[in-house]
């Protein structure tokens, strides 16, 4: 295979959060090919998508290897200079301080008007948000996290209206569907009559934290009113039930993310052997 193949595999993993998949294709396209700047960007992005200290290390370590081997290489450069300016300046002052030589490097290279240049600008846009732009992009995020779930939601009652079985495993005739594979995962991870409470919890969720907030109140007043304490946080368990509705959604979202990157890998699998019995 090419590094243009490798690289292809590389972003379709990447796409579905295959941090750890992304890290082994590259490994094994430069185990193939040799040392190459495309795949080792995606290395260092696999690791530093982690949001983890210890895999930004890995990251640091990869692209600095890299930018000794390749000094202009402008994916390398700018892939660190993100790394950079999400840093914590405190705790790694070096790390955070390498943005500004970066930044400088990127415009000897990348004239204005240019992609990497463009992402650059975008880049230091994040990191010196103020504290009302920061806000204002967490709720963005957060609206865009609400629209997902309540498009699952409504996913998930169309597939049990139209006998999606609710009491035993749903399949996906699309293993490569995302949207499908966290569906029947949910009705999976929710089926069986003792499962029914929770199943209807995440068909209707916006209404069951309305119910669990008025339930609760009415709990605390009544306790409180009834002298059997001076303060009640009792009724506050009524979102215990809904907590753990969205507990097991999210758990089978991931084991669907993880079957959908393993039908992905053994379609990569497949095409590897096919391109060798056509050599």
């Amino acid at each position: 295979m090419d590094v243009y193949t490798y690289a292809a595999r590389c972003e379709e993993l990447f796409g579905l959060s295959g941090y750890a998949q992304v890290r082994a294709v590259a490994e094994e396209g430069m185990a193939e090919l040799g040392p190459d700047p495309v795949l080792t960007r995606w290395l260092g992005l696999a690791h530093a998508a982690e949001e983890d200290d210890d895999h930004d290390v890995e990251a640091e370590a990869v692209y600095e290897a890299g930018l000794r081997q390749w000094p202009d290489e402008l994916g390398l450069l700018v892939s660190y200079l993100e790394l950079c300016l999400r840093s914590d300046g405190w705790e790694f002052p070096a790390r955070a301080k390498r943005a500004g030589a970066l930044k400088e490097r990127i415009a000897e290279l990348a004239p204005p008007g240019s992609p990497e240049a463009a992402q650059v600008e975008a880049a230091m846009g994040w990191a010196g948000r103020g504290y009302w732009a920061d806000t204002q992009a967490r709720a963005v995020q957060a609206r865009a996290d609400r629209a997902d779930r309540d498009s699952l939601r409504v996913e998930i009652a169309s597939a049990v209206k139209r006998d999606a079985s609710a009491d035993g495993p749903a399949q996906t005739a699309r293993p490569e569907d995302l949207r499908a594979a966290e569906v029947a995962a949910v009705l999976e991870e929710l089926s069986g009559a003792r499962n029914a409470p929770l199943r209807l919890l995440a068909r209707y969720r916006p209404v069951a934290y309305g119910v669990a907030l008025v339930l609760a109140i009415a709990t605390n007043k009544a306790l409180a009113m009834s002298g059997a304490v001076s303060f009640s946080v009792w009724g506050w368990f009524w979102f215990l039930l809904v907590l753990v509705a969205d507990a097991r959604v999210k758990q089978a979202r991931k084991m669907a993310a993880q079957r959908v990157i393993a039908a992905v890998e053994a379609r990569h699998a497949a095409e590897s052997v096919a391109g060798q019995a056509g050599r």
